[in-house]
């Protein structure tokens, strides 16, 4: 889902904490109790970010849709990185790291990397979202054939706001209209008008383009844990 957050940027409580030009990269640590896994105590959760990313948009939340942080969303404060995968937000903020050569941990060395055929043998670190799409309709559902159908959905990208949708009813591809309100948001809310030919099985499909001109391919490029997918969705229906 999408939250309203409210707190200060990152980089304006680096910048009054003295924050050197050299600095490099920057390392949220959260107060949750130290990570095991096969015996072995990874420590406290934590992942760094370069430095022109916390400069830029990265949130210290405090609030949450116009209320405290809930514990479970990391009260009192947690970080919130537009844009990026989930654990680059770390909840419960304790510490932050500043260091002037590049920083590591578990969780961008030994998790979130993507391994596989185009990606190095250290793997590639995960960090923004690519273009997605998605309806908002249940897996096979079914509709009625014998009237037009409004269809919702929602697309995304963390590289940049959403330039256009196209959905695909079975005969080509053709523009959905674009929930203006949401435009420049975290997602773009968009519906598309479709009436069935007649009962039956049908395949939709959506994909979208952000401003960077990216738009969803047909097929993800592989990695071994299918992480970042972003291909396009072959959302089934019948009519009836």
């Amino acid at each position: 889902g999408v939250a309203r957050w409210r707190g200060v940027r990152l980089g304006t409580v680096l910048r009054l904490a003295g924050l050197r030009d050299d600095a490099v990269d920057v390392m949220p640590e959260g107060l949750d109790p130290d990570y095991v896994t096969g015996g072995t105590n990874l420590g406290r959760v934590r992942r760094p970010l370069p430095i022109a990313k916390a400069l830029d948009d990265v949130l210290l939340a405090y609030e949450m849709n116009g209320e405290p942080l809930p514990a479970d969303h990391g009260f009192p404060v947690r970080v919130v990185v537009p844009g990026w995968i989930g654990i680059a937000s770390i909840k419960w903020v304790g510490p932050v790291e500043v260091s002037t050569t590049p920083l590591f941990s578990p969780w961008n060395t030994r998790f979130y990397r993507m391994f596989g055929p185009g990606h190095p043998a250290e793997g590639t670190v995960l960090g923004a979202q690519p273009v997605k799409s998605a309806f908002e309709l249940a897996w096979d559902a079914r509709v009625p054939a014998d009237a037009e159908v409004l269809l919702h959905g929602r697309s995304w990208s963390g590289n940049g706001p959403i330039e256009r949708v196209e959905v695909d009813t079975g005969d080509g591809w053709r523009p959905a209209d674009l929930v203006a309100a949401d435009r420049g948001g975290a997602w773009q809310r968009w519906t598309a008008r479709w009436r069935p030919p007649a009962p039956g099985r049908f395949t939709l499909r959506a994909r979208a383009t952000d401003t960077t001109g990216t738009t969803q391919p047909d097929r993800a490029a592989p990695n071994t844990l299918a992480y970042l997918f972003d291909a396009v969705v072959h959302h089934p229906v019948t009519a009836h």
